[in-house]
């Protein structure tokens, strides 16, 4: 670390913003590097979404299947343990456009950084009715992908009717007995491709007009009322799963009008890298993944921000002793 010559504050190489797989990975990475890298993991989201997620199967290493909060508690041990500093807290503000970089935090204090690195990831969007977070884990599920397995032979609904929702309902039948994809319009937006999918799959029925009024359950979900979008009806279904696919919002307010966003408010960066369009200020994670959005690809990610961080550093050192050697060449000695 550096000192500011004009405050005294400490200027620090690499801060984090968002934790998850991503930050944590980034932290990992930067802190092996000794770049001494502080991470704000928010007062809310520590450790991201996979904390909400009861077991993952599909991350390398663990053959028997790992709990969500136990993988990020052990990825941000393993950060800590080579010296990454973690405050759970949330950076309210920020100021990327000098060489130095300007983040505030909730208490008002501002913090110093040559480089930061963004994955404040995404959220998923919610129904927002009564029990669907209790439920989370417990029969609804934002992600086929992450949950299918456990419920091979069940009858399952999936919500939503773009690309995502039939990708989910197709890949759902793997496992279910039944797949009901539930919508509120009576047509889908998603892809001509997409729907001849479903509509040809015997396992995937439709229920049209129609949205979630309630989801009972006793420990576990057990079904669903749906109600019509133009009638008003309510009626019943069983169900043992509830897979929700209306949509993600990427955590980028903070950065708007300092970074560029694509059409959906995603971060842009300039792939294959990490880098943003402001030098010193990379991506990593869902906050820049439209498609795979999965556990390991947001890891791969932060690895990378990491690693281009830290190549950064190492040109601007480079400049400053190129710098430093001409002021030297050019005293006159007398």
């Amino acid at each position: 670390m550096t000192a500011n010559a004009e405050t005294g504050a400490e200027v620090r190489e690499v801060v984090i913003i968002g934790s998850g797989p991503a930050g944590y990975t980034a932290a990992l990475y930067t802190a092996r590097a000794q770049l001494k890298p502080l991470l704000f993991g928010s007062s809310i989201f520590v450790g991201g979404s996979l904390t909400t997620t009861t077991e993952v199967e599909n991350f390398p290493g663990f053959p028997q299947g790992v709990d969500g909060p136990d993988l990020m508690t052990n990825m941000r041990a393993q950060a800590e343990k080579f010296g990454a500093e973690m405050i759970d807290d949330d950076i309210v503000e920020v100021d990327l456009t000098g060489d130095i970089k300007l983040l505030t935090d909730s208490a008002g204090t501002v913090h110093r950084a040559k480089t930061v690195i963004v994955a404040t990831g995404s959220g998923y969007r919610k129904l927002g009715i009564d029990r669907e977070d209790e439920l989370s884990g417990r029969g609804v599920s934002w992600c086929a992908t992450c949950d299918g397995f456990f419920f091979r032979g069940k009858d399952v609904i999936v919500v939503g009717g773009g690309d995502t929702a039939l990708e989910e309902a197709t890949f759902l039948t793997r496992f279910a007995d039944s797949v009901t994809v539930v919508h509120r319009r009576d047509s889908l937006r998603a892809s001509k491709a997409m729907q001849n999918r479903a509509f040809a799959d015997p396992k995937i029925t439709f229920a049209w007009n129609s949205e979630i009024a309630a989801i009972h359950s006793d420990k576990l979900v057990s079904g669903v009322t749906l109600r019509d979008t133009v009638t008003g009806e309510e009626r019943e279904l069983a169900a043992s799963g509830l897979f929700i696919a209306i949509g993600h919002d990427p955590r980028t307010e903070l950065f708007t009008g300092q970074l560029d966003l694509d059409g959906a408010g995603y971060l842009k960066v300039s792939s294959p890298t990490t880098r943003t369009n402001v030098p010193g200020v990379f991506g990593a994670g869902d906050v820049v993944d439209h498609t795979y959005r999965q556990a390991i690809t947001a890891a791969g990610s932060g690895c990378s921000a990491a690693l281009d961080a830290e190549r950064y550093l190492a040109a601007l050192a480079d400049v400053r002793d190129d710098l430093d050697e001409a002021t030297v060449e050019t005293v006159p000695v007398g």
